[in-house]
Protein backbone atom coordinates (compact mmCIF):
# COMPACT_ATOMS: atom_id res chain seq x y z
CA UNK A 1 0.00 0.00 0.00
CA UNK A 2 1.60 3.70 -1.09
CA UNK A 3 0.71 7.07 -0.68
CA UNK A 4 0.77 10.09 -2.02
CA UNK A 5 0.22 12.81 -0.48
CA UNK A 6 -1.49 16.29 -1.48
CA UNK A 7 -0.52 19.66 -0.46
CA UNK A 8 -2.34 22.84 -1.18
CA UNK A 9 -5.90 23.75 -0.76
CA UNK A 10 -7.69 22.98 -4.29
CA UNK A 11 -9.62 26.02 -6.39
CA UNK A 12 -12.72 24.68 -7.09
CA UNK A 13 -13.37 27.47 -9.98
CA UNK A 14 -10.71 25.42 -12.01
CA UNK A 15 -12.06 21.91 -11.74
CA UNK A 16 -15.81 20.60 -12.58
CA UNK A 17 -16.02 18.26 -9.88
CA UNK A 18 -18.33 15.87 -11.64
CA UNK A 19 -15.97 15.66 -14.61
CA UNK A 20 -12.09 14.31 -14.50
CA UNK A 21 -10.02 13.31 -17.00
CA UNK A 22 -12.88 11.83 -19.14
CA UNK A 23 -15.04 10.40 -16.17
CA UNK A 24 -18.32 11.68 -15.28
CA UNK A 25 -19.29 10.70 -11.88
CA UNK A 26 -22.73 9.60 -11.32
CA UNK A 27 -25.11 10.71 -9.16
CA UNK A 28 -22.56 13.19 -7.75
CA UNK A 29 -24.48 15.61 -6.14
CA UNK A 30 -27.06 13.24 -4.94
CA UNK A 31 -24.00 10.54 -3.19
CA UNK A 32 -22.31 13.75 -1.53
CA UNK A 33 -25.07 14.91 0.20
CA UNK A 34 -26.03 11.62 0.79
CA UNK A 35 -22.73 11.59 3.70
CA UNK A 36 -24.51 14.37 5.47
CA UNK A 37 -20.83 16.27 5.57
CA UNK A 38 -19.56 18.11 8.59
CA UNK A 39 -17.12 20.92 7.74
CA UNK A 40 -14.71 18.97 10.17
CA UNK A 41 -15.86 15.78 9.63
CA UNK A 42 -13.64 12.57 8.48
CA UNK A 43 -14.57 10.76 5.17
CA UNK A 44 -13.21 8.04 3.21
CA UNK A 45 -13.88 7.74 -1.05
CA UNK A 46 -12.93 4.01 -1.18
CA UNK A 47 -12.91 4.28 -5.39
CA UNK A 48 -11.41 7.68 -6.20
CA UNK A 49 -11.36 6.78 -9.96
CA UNK A 50 -10.47 10.46 -11.72
CA UNK A 51 -11.72 11.99 -8.33
CA UNK A 52 -15.45 13.87 -9.15
CA UNK A 53 -16.38 12.44 -5.95
CA UNK A 54 -13.44 13.74 -3.92
CA UNK A 55 -13.18 16.66 -5.50
CA UNK A 56 -16.95 17.54 -4.86
CA UNK A 57 -16.33 16.40 -1.00
CA UNK A 58 -13.55 18.93 -0.63
CA UNK A 59 -15.43 21.59 -2.02
CA UNK A 60 -17.46 21.58 0.91
CA UNK A 61 -15.02 20.43 3.33
CA UNK A 62 -14.18 23.02 5.95
CA UNK A 63 -10.30 23.71 7.06
CA UNK A 64 -10.38 21.21 9.66
CA UNK A 65 -11.93 18.79 7.37
CA UNK A 66 -10.10 15.49 5.81
CA UNK A 67 -10.74 13.09 3.27
CA UNK A 68 -8.63 9.27 2.29
CA UNK A 69 -9.23 8.30 -1.46
CA UNK A 70 -8.22 4.42 -1.88
CA UNK A 71 -7.66 3.39 -5.84
CA UNK A 72 -6.11 0.28 -6.89
CA UNK A 73 -5.39 1.63 -10.67
CA UNK A 74 -2.13 2.90 -10.71
CA UNK A 75 -3.87 5.60 -13.51
CA UNK A 76 -6.39 6.99 -11.00
CA UNK A 77 -3.50 7.33 -7.97
CA UNK A 78 -1.20 9.20 -10.36
CA UNK A 79 -4.34 11.62 -10.63
CA UNK A 80 -4.67 11.98 -6.92
CA UNK A 81 -1.26 12.72 -6.69
CA UNK A 82 -1.76 15.48 -8.95
CA UNK A 83 -4.64 16.98 -6.38
CA UNK A 84 -3.18 19.80 -4.24
CA UNK A 85 -5.07 20.02 -1.13
CA UNK A 86 -3.66 19.85 2.78
CA UNK A 87 -6.62 17.73 3.85
CA UNK A 88 -6.68 15.20 0.73
CA UNK A 89 -4.76 11.89 1.57
CA UNK A 90 -4.55 9.58 -1.24
CA UNK A 91 -3.30 5.84 -1.22
CA UNK A 92 -2.64 3.10 -3.70
CA UNK A 93 -4.73 0.26 -2.28
CA UNK A 94 -7.85 -1.85 -2.95
CA UNK A 95 -10.57 -1.03 -0.92
CA UNK A 96 -10.48 -4.18 0.91
CA UNK A 97 -7.70 -2.40 2.76
CA UNK A 98 -9.94 0.19 4.32
CA UNK A 99 -9.37 -0.07 7.62
CA UNK A 100 -5.48 -0.36 6.79
CA UNK A 101 -5.55 2.61 4.88
CA UNK A 102 -7.46 4.25 7.37
CA UNK A 103 -5.28 3.50 10.34
CA UNK A 104 -1.81 4.22 8.73
CA UNK A 105 -3.56 7.98 8.46
CA UNK A 106 -3.49 8.09 12.01
CA UNK A 107 -7.60 8.10 11.99
CA UNK A 108 -9.78 5.60 14.05
CA UNK A 109 -13.19 6.43 13.30
CA UNK A 110 -14.76 8.25 10.32
CA UNK A 111 -17.82 10.47 9.55
CA UNK A 112 -18.77 8.94 6.24
CA UNK A 113 -17.25 6.28 3.46
CA UNK A 114 -18.22 6.29 0.21
CA UNK A 115 -17.84 3.71 -3.21
CA UNK A 116 -18.89 4.02 -6.27
CA UNK A 117 -18.15 0.17 -7.53
CA UNK A 118 -17.51 -1.26 -10.77
CA UNK A 119 -15.51 -0.53 -13.76
CA UNK A 120 -14.81 3.78 -14.53
CA UNK A 121 -14.90 5.35 -17.80
CA UNK A 122 -11.71 5.90 -18.71
CA UNK A 123 -11.01 1.83 -17.87
CA UNK A 124 -12.97 1.56 -20.59
CA UNK A 125 -12.23 3.75 -23.08
CA UNK A 126 -8.68 3.02 -22.98
CA UNK A 127 -7.70 0.54 -25.11
CA UNK A 128 -4.90 -0.50 -23.71
CA UNK A 129 -6.63 -1.38 -20.37
CA UNK A 130 -8.58 -4.38 -22.83
CA UNK A 131 -12.09 -4.44 -20.72
CA UNK A 132 -13.87 -3.31 -23.86
CA UNK A 133 -14.54 -5.25 -26.85
CA UNK A 134 -15.23 -1.98 -28.56
CA UNK A 135 -11.21 -2.11 -29.42
CA UNK A 136 -8.92 -4.19 -30.16
CA UNK A 137 -6.08 -4.37 -27.66
CA UNK A 138 -4.20 -6.64 -25.59
CA UNK A 139 -6.76 -8.88 -22.51
CA UNK A 140 -5.49 -7.53 -19.66
CA UNK A 141 -8.76 -6.33 -17.52
CA UNK A 142 -6.45 -6.00 -14.58
CA UNK A 143 -7.78 -2.76 -12.47
CA UNK A 144 -4.11 -3.13 -10.68
CA UNK A 145 -1.67 -2.91 -13.83
CA UNK A 146 0.99 -3.58 -11.05
CA UNK A 147 0.48 -7.12 -10.05
CA UNK A 148 -1.67 -10.00 -10.29
CA UNK A 149 -2.62 -12.38 -13.68
CA UNK A 150 -4.61 -10.79 -16.56
CA UNK A 151 -7.41 -11.75 -17.96
CA UNK A 152 -5.64 -13.76 -20.98
CA UNK A 153 -3.34 -15.08 -18.98
CA UNK A 154 -6.26 -16.85 -17.19
CA UNK A 155 -8.13 -17.50 -19.99
CA UNK A 156 -5.61 -19.94 -21.87
CA UNK A 157 -5.20 -21.95 -18.83
CA UNK A 158 -7.98 -22.09 -16.70
CA UNK A 159 -9.84 -25.33 -17.03
CA UNK A 160 -13.41 -25.35 -18.94
CA UNK A 161 -15.83 -25.77 -15.55
CA UNK A 162 -13.75 -22.98 -14.15
CA UNK A 163 -14.50 -20.85 -17.10
CA UNK A 164 -18.17 -21.80 -17.24
CA UNK A 165 -18.52 -21.23 -13.64
CA UNK A 166 -17.53 -17.68 -14.15
CA UNK A 167 -18.95 -16.78 -17.14
CA UNK A 168 -22.39 -17.88 -15.49
CA UNK A 169 -22.27 -16.52 -11.80
CA UNK A 170 -20.19 -13.54 -12.60
CA UNK A 171 -22.02 -12.58 -15.40
CA UNK A 172 -25.23 -14.07 -15.58
CA UNK A 173 -24.90 -15.71 -18.83
CA UNK A 174 -27.27 -18.74 -20.11
CA UNK A 175 -24.78 -20.00 -22.65
CA UNK A 176 -21.95 -20.29 -19.92
CA UNK A 177 -20.89 -23.87 -21.30
CA UNK A 178 -20.84 -22.88 -24.55
CA UNK A 179 -18.90 -20.05 -24.31
CA UNK A 180 -15.90 -22.08 -21.92
CA UNK A 181 -16.16 -24.75 -24.69
CA UNK A 182 -15.50 -22.46 -27.76
CA UNK A 183 -12.56 -20.32 -25.90
CA UNK A 184 -10.59 -23.54 -24.40
CA UNK A 185 -11.37 -24.95 -28.51
CA UNK A 186 -9.51 -21.69 -29.95
CA UNK A 187 -6.64 -21.82 -27.13
CA UNK A 188 -5.88 -25.06 -28.57
CA UNK A 189 -5.54 -23.65 -32.03
CA UNK A 190 -3.94 -20.10 -30.85
CA UNK A 191 -3.40 -18.43 -27.22
CA UNK A 192 -6.67 -15.58 -27.41
CA UNK A 193 -4.72 -12.84 -26.40
CA UNK A 194 -7.00 -9.78 -27.64
CA UNK A 195 -10.24 -8.16 -26.90
CA UNK A 196 -11.31 -8.86 -30.39
CA UNK A 197 -10.33 -12.73 -30.47
CA UNK A 198 -12.28 -13.07 -27.77
CA UNK A 199 -15.45 -11.01 -28.74
CA UNK A 200 -15.38 -12.95 -31.92
CA UNK A 201 -15.29 -16.27 -30.02
CA UNK A 202 -17.89 -15.38 -27.66
CA UNK A 203 -20.22 -14.48 -30.63
CA UNK A 204 -20.00 -17.31 -31.70
CA UNK A 205 -21.18 -19.51 -28.81
CA UNK A 206 -23.69 -17.36 -27.71
CA UNK A 207 -27.00 -18.58 -30.07
CA UNK A 208 -29.29 -15.59 -29.23
CA UNK A 209 -28.80 -11.95 -28.50
CA UNK A 210 -30.60 -9.73 -26.44
CA UNK A 211 -31.48 -6.69 -28.46
CA UNK A 212 -29.12 -3.69 -28.02
CA UNK A 213 -26.45 -5.98 -26.15
CA UNK A 214 -23.61 -7.22 -27.78
CA UNK A 215 -23.47 -11.38 -26.95
CA UNK A 216 -19.60 -10.62 -25.70
CA UNK A 217 -21.22 -8.11 -22.76
CA UNK A 218 -22.35 -10.76 -20.11
CA UNK A 219 -18.54 -12.62 -20.58
CA UNK A 220 -16.40 -9.68 -20.55
CA UNK A 221 -18.37 -8.45 -17.32
CA UNK A 222 -17.91 -11.81 -15.95
CA UNK A 223 -14.30 -12.19 -16.60
CA UNK A 224 -13.34 -8.40 -15.20
CA UNK A 225 -15.33 -8.92 -12.03
CA UNK A 226 -13.12 -12.51 -11.60
CA UNK A 227 -10.05 -11.28 -12.44
CA UNK A 228 -10.28 -8.40 -10.19
CA UNK A 229 -12.01 -10.21 -7.25
CA UNK A 230 -14.16 -7.19 -7.83
CA UNK A 231 -17.40 -9.40 -5.11
CA UNK A 232 -14.49 -10.47 -3.10
CA UNK A 233 -13.54 -6.84 -2.73
CA UNK A 234 -17.19 -5.67 -1.64
CA UNK A 235 -17.86 -8.71 0.42
CA UNK A 236 -14.82 -7.43 2.51
CA UNK A 237 -14.63 -3.95 2.23
CA UNK A 238 -18.64 -3.23 3.73
CA UNK A 239 -18.11 -4.44 7.36
CA UNK A 240 -14.57 -2.63 7.29
CA UNK A 241 -16.18 0.54 6.21
CA UNK A 242 -19.35 -0.06 8.90
CA UNK A 243 -17.17 -0.63 11.69
CA UNK A 244 -15.24 2.61 11.59
CA UNK A 245 -18.29 4.40 11.36
CA UNK A 246 -18.61 6.95 14.30
CA UNK A 247 -22.33 7.48 15.31
CA UNK A 248 -24.12 8.82 12.28
CA UNK A 249 -21.69 8.26 10.24
CA UNK A 250 -23.16 7.66 6.93
CA UNK A 251 -22.17 4.34 4.17
CA UNK A 252 -23.04 5.59 0.82
CA UNK A 253 -23.13 2.89 -2.41
CA UNK A 254 -23.22 3.40 -5.60
CA UNK A 255 -23.68 0.04 -7.38
CA UNK A 256 -23.75 -0.73 -11.38
CA UNK A 257 -25.37 -4.33 -11.94
CA UNK A 258 -27.28 -6.58 -10.29
CA UNK A 259 -25.03 -8.77 -8.36
CA UNK A 260 -22.79 -5.73 -6.67
CA UNK A 261 -26.32 -4.27 -6.03
CA UNK A 262 -27.97 -7.46 -4.11
CA UNK A 263 -24.61 -8.26 -2.10
CA UNK A 264 -25.06 -4.05 -0.63
CA UNK A 265 -28.87 -4.85 -0.26
CA UNK A 266 -28.49 -7.27 1.64
CA UNK A 267 -25.43 -6.33 4.08
CA UNK A 268 -27.40 -3.08 4.62
CA UNK A 269 -30.46 -4.79 5.38
CA UNK A 270 -28.44 -7.66 7.74
CA UNK A 271 -26.73 -5.03 10.26
CA UNK A 272 -30.00 -3.12 10.52
CA UNK A 273 -31.74 -5.72 11.77
CA UNK A 274 -29.74 -6.79 14.49
CA UNK A 275 -29.60 -9.94 16.32
CA UNK A 276 -32.35 -12.31 15.47
CA UNK A 277 -33.39 -15.34 17.00
CA UNK A 278 -36.36 -18.35 16.21
CA UNK A 279 -39.62 -16.76 17.06
CA UNK A 280 -40.36 -19.70 19.02
CA UNK A 281 -37.60 -18.45 21.53
CA UNK A 282 -39.10 -16.75 24.40
CA UNK A 283 -37.03 -13.89 24.11
CA UNK A 284 -37.81 -9.59 24.57
CA UNK A 285 -37.31 -7.77 22.02
CA UNK A 286 -35.48 -5.14 24.43
CA UNK A 287 -33.27 -7.83 25.49
CA UNK A 288 -31.75 -8.47 21.73
CA UNK A 289 -28.68 -6.22 20.30
CA UNK A 290 -30.25 -3.65 17.98
CA UNK A 291 -28.83 -3.26 14.30
CA UNK A 292 -25.58 -1.34 13.68
CA UNK A 293 -26.62 0.59 10.72
CA UNK A 294 -29.98 2.21 10.17
CA UNK A 295 -31.43 2.26 6.52
CA UNK A 296 -31.81 5.93 5.06
CA UNK A 297 -34.14 6.45 2.77
CA UNK A 298 -34.85 4.22 -0.18
CA UNK A 299 -32.19 3.05 -3.08
CA UNK A 300 -31.95 5.44 -5.62
CA UNK A 301 -31.51 5.94 -9.00
CA UNK A 302 -30.31 8.47 -11.37
CA UNK A 303 -32.94 11.32 -12.78
CA UNK A 304 -33.80 10.75 -16.48
CA UNK A 305 -31.68 13.74 -17.62
CA UNK A 306 -28.53 12.29 -16.08
CA UNK A 307 -29.17 8.68 -17.55
CA UNK A 308 -29.70 10.50 -21.01
CA UNK A 309 -26.52 13.17 -20.80
CA UNK A 310 -25.01 9.77 -19.49
CA UNK A 311 -26.01 6.65 -20.68
CA UNK A 312 -23.81 4.44 -18.21
CA UNK A 313 -25.30 6.16 -15.33
CA UNK A 314 -28.53 4.28 -16.21
CA UNK A 315 -27.83 0.83 -14.18
CA UNK A 316 -26.35 2.84 -11.05
CA UNK A 317 -28.63 2.21 -7.64
CA UNK A 318 -27.39 3.61 -4.61
CA UNK A 319 -28.34 2.84 -1.08
CA UNK A 320 -27.37 4.69 1.98
CA UNK A 321 -27.13 3.55 5.52
CA UNK A 322 -26.17 5.47 8.64
CA UNK A 323 -24.25 4.32 12.16
CA UNK A 324 -26.41 3.70 15.00
CA UNK A 325 -24.98 3.75 18.21
CA UNK A 326 -24.98 -0.11 18.84
CA UNK A 327 -21.70 -1.19 19.28
CA UNK A 328 -20.14 -2.77 16.74
CA UNK A 329 -19.57 -6.40 16.69
CA UNK A 330 -19.90 -8.05 13.18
Amino acid sequence: MSVAHAHRRADPSQVDAGVAGGHVSVLLDEAVAALNLRDDGIYVDATFGRGGHSRAILEKLGPQGRLIALDRDPAAVAVGGDLDDARFRMVHAPFSALAEAVRAAGVAEVDGVLFDLGVSSPQLDEAERGFSFRFDAPLDMRMDTSRGMTAAEWLNQAPVEEIAQVVRDYGEERFARQVARAIAQARTESPITSTRQLAVVVAGAVRTRERGQDPATRTFQAVRIFINRELEEIEQALPQAAALLKTSGRLVVISFHSLEDRMVKQYMRRESQGEQVPPEIPVLASDLRGGCLRLVGRAMKPSDSESRANPRARSATMRVAERTEVPWSS
